[in-house]
């Protein structure tokens, strides 16, 4: 349930909320957060329906971007839950750590996506947010998006979208890990990642990956050496072609029937 506090009486806090801290990264107030209505990325991160008076009031939450430079953190497990994040260009993972210091990767974030939400249970982050490219953000303080949602049926129902997006992902990957072969994993990863990137407006076909193979396997819980070879062999089968990270899809259909 969503606090019955009004937009006003909490917007003039905005200025007072505090980010996580990130050693290298850059936070530019004012103007450069303000361009929700023209951001190449905002039909996949707001709802298209929001009247001019809600964007405008929208615009005002987002506190301020930031730029993230490949291998530098958003937030880091435990922090102090405060914001989520609309990653504007670029893409992340979240990954935690095991006792003995092995990292497990639990999910790569587009651009256009929203990080930040594994907070909101507890007010601390779960998880710590990575980029793996240089990489820029929009920072929504969640105390004034909450309020603006009494207000706003449609963003409310945004938000819990995302939310519910954030559980059916999950329940995805415990299917993945737990019933797939190796074969199957990659190839369910691969038309993952085409379906959000068609969502997104770009080729569903062909496009740059940008995590590792070892990240890859981290998070489909495979060896590098069985991703590699999972490339491999879809490539002598015809399904994809691969150069680098680059990838093209060759048989969409048949790589689903995989």
């Amino acid at each position: 349930m969503f606090h019955e506090t009004t937009f006003a009486d909490d917007i003039a806090t905005a200025s007072a909320i505090t980010v996580s801290p990130c050693a290298t990264s850059k936070t530019f107030q004012g103007q450069s957060a303000q361009q929700c209505a023209t951001c190449s990325m905002r039909s996949a991160c707001m709802p298209q329906a929001l009247n001019d008076q809600e964007l405008s009031r929208f615009n005002a939450i987002v506190s301020a971007a930031r730029l993230i430079k490949r291998g530098d953190s958003l937030y880091r497990t435990n922090d102090t839950f405060q914001s989520i994040y609309a990653i504007r260009a670029g893409s992340f993972k979240t990954v935690v750590m095991h006792r003995d210091g092995r990292e497990q990767v639990t999910g790569f974030h587009l651009a256009g996506e929203v990080l930040g939400l594994d907070g909101v249970c507890t007010e601390r982050h779960s998880s710590d947010a990575i980029a793996i490219e240089d990489s820029s953000v929009c920072i929504i303080p969640y105390a004034l998006l909450e309020s603006m949602c009494g207000e706003s049926k449609r963003l409310q129902q945004q938000v819990l979208r995302m939310m519910s997006g954030e559980i059916v992902r999950e329940s995805s990957l415990m299917m993945l890990l737990g019933t797939m072969s190796a074969e199957q994993r990659v190839a369910s990863f691969l038309l993952n990642l085409s379906s959000r990137m068609k969502a997104r407006g770009y080729s569903p076909a062909e496009f740059n990956l940008r995590m590792t193979r070892e990240e890859m396997g981290s998070f489909l819980g495979m060896k590098l050496e069985t991703v590699s070879r999972m490339f491999s062999k879809f490539q002598r089968d015809g399904l994809v072609q691969t150069r680098g990270k680059q990838i093209r899809i060759v048989n969409l259909d048949a790589l689903g029937r995989v």
